[in-house]
């Protein structure tokens, strides 16, 4: 060990992302993402480059700090730092402060550290407390918000589809595009909130995540709506069925047929970002051998990219989990459903997840509310440990009133 202390602690950053990465050589995925950010700022503000203007760093600037230089009053240190001179919130603190301390962890078990002076009580002393946020202060759509955003954003879709199919026979091509693409979008988007609705499925799983490329979305090649399944990109790093509840699959149906994609590699749900979309029409027709005026020329023939797309099988990317979260946010916009929650807006796609997780719950106990979420029966015991704390109070109730009367 005593070698590895005089790592410098720039030289353990690397291997350590690619020990916490996903994919080929642990190059993606949002935790790596995200946690080499926070430990470069780390070791930025180690060697004096961050923080308050007479803070010289761990090893007083003269070097370039080491694993030597380490012990709990440097992470008490950053955690005053977080917790006071950048502003940030108490919950993105301790977020922060977590990134940092399971690197300190590693190293211990590396052997670059003896003791994990990150997790020492003086050491955490600075950090703001929890929040004590419980469990089922979480969004989860209640059954009358799923009912009724349901409701509207199929109404939406039945008035788009039916503005479009019943065009008169001489409606001008580029107004028929328009209503057609008016529909696709609706339909999209209806599909799009059913399945985050009654289907249970990570957001994380259904979309690209532009920082994993194992997670591009899922395609039509990957839906059994025959048989209700849906084959997906699980957390646990594996390929898995999905089920494809009765509510899904009318509205996956009308937007496949509406849709008509050119192949079963086509995105379910793909962006209708324009920008992005004219981008890649050009890109594809350029490499065909089209000019830039004939790729303009063509273009112009159609109302959207994304209809060119379609008659040319150009494969759009998927919808993006924020993207999902913007289509949400209009949706909800739109929508007369009341939401009251302190922390959003609107109907977030977790709350689609947690809220099919408590009907489950409630109606087939956690064994099966776990398989169909999946996750292990102990995560989903503590996840909606506020139901069972609620059931538990009626049974006191009854109980009291037994004796009582």
């Amino acid at each position: 060990m005593s070698e590895r202390l005089n790592t410098p602690l720039g030289g353990t950053l690397e291997r350590y992302l690619q020990d916490k990465g996903k994919g080929r050589g642990g190059e993606g995925g949002n935790y790596r993402r995200n946690a080499a950010r926070e430990l470069e700022r780390f070791i930025e503000w180690a060697a004096g480059e961050r923080g308050p203007e007479r803070w010289t760093g761990v090893a007083d600037g003269e070097q370039e700090p080491t694993v030597a230089d380490l012990d709990e009053r440097v992470f008490r240190e950053y955690a005053r730092h977080l917790a006071g001179d950048r502003g940030l919130k108490e919950n993105t603190v301790r977020t922060y402060y977590r990134y940092v301390s399971a690197w300190c962890g590693w190293c211990v078990n590396e052997g670059y550290l003896g003791a994990h002076y990150a997790q020492r009580a003086s050491a955490m002393a600075p950090l703001p407390e929890d929040d004590g946020r419980k469990p089922g202060d979480q969004q989860a759509w209640t059954p009358e918000q799923r009912h009724a955003f349901t409701r509207d954003v199929d109404e939406r879709a039945r008035e788009a589809i039916e503005a479009y199919a019943t065009l008169p026979e001489d409606t001008d091509p580029l107004d028929e595009q328009r209503a057609r693409y008016a529909a696709l979008k609706a339909a999209r988007d209806r599909a799009l909130v059913f399945v985050i609705a009654y289907t249970a499925v990570r957001v994380g799983e259904l979309l690209r995540d532009p920082d994993d490329p194992r997670r591009r979305g899922v395609r039509w090649e990957e839906l059994d709506l025959e048989d209700g399944s849906m084959t997906v990109y699980r957390k646990k790093q594996q390929w898995d069925a999905a089920s494809l509840p009765d509510p899904v699959i009318g509205p996956l149906r009308a937007y496949r047929k509406l849709a008509d994609p050119p192949s079963g590699r086509w995105p379910v749900f793909p962006t209708f970002d324009q920008r992005t979309l004219a981008g890649l029409v050009r890109e594809e027709l350029a490499d065909g051998g089209a000019t830039p005026d004939e790729i303009e020329a063509r273009r112009d023939e159609y109302a959207r990219d994304l209809l060119l797309a379609l008659n040319e099988d150009i494969r759009p990317p998927s919808l993006t989990t924020d993207g999902a979260r913007s289509v949400l946010k209009r949706l909800s916009a739109d929508s007369d459903v009341e939401i009251d929650h302190p922390r959003h807006d609107y109907l977030a796609p977790h709350g689609g997840r947690r809220g099919m997780g408590e009907v489950l719950v409630r109606s087939f106990g956690y064994t099966v509310a776990a398989r169909y979420l999946d996750n292990s029966e102990e995560m989903v015991r503590e996840r909606y440990s506020h139901i069972e704390a609620g059931e538990l109070g009626d049974v006191a109730t009854d109980a009291l009133d037994e004796i009582d009367y």
